[in-house]
């Protein structure tokens, strides 16, 4: 059973589980980065909070990034590691 949400809690931050190489776009305006660019994950951490290092295709990185900010563009084709 779940708890409901408090009466000040704003909106849940949408779940996002990606793998570092992923391929994301931005969906907002970011600092340098403009709303649908294209980059791809670097770095994959948190566990209660997941956020990611994200390389966009115009060089600039960013962190701190989750579900309000990026979502993915599709897996990466080719091998999987076992």
């Amino acid at each position: 059973m779940a708890w409901p949400p408090h009466s000040l809690a704003g909106e849940p931050i949408p779940e996002l589980v990606l793998r570092p190489g992923d391929p994301v776009v931005s969906v907002v305006d970011l600092p340098a980065v403009p709303k649908g660019t294209k980059g791809r994950v670097e770095v994959a951490d948190g566990f209660a909070w997941r956020r990611y290092t994200v390389r966009f295709g115009n060089g600039i990185y960013i962190d701190f990034l989750d579900g309000r900010h990026i979502e993915s563009a599709g897996r990466r084709r080719g091998l999987r590691r076992r």
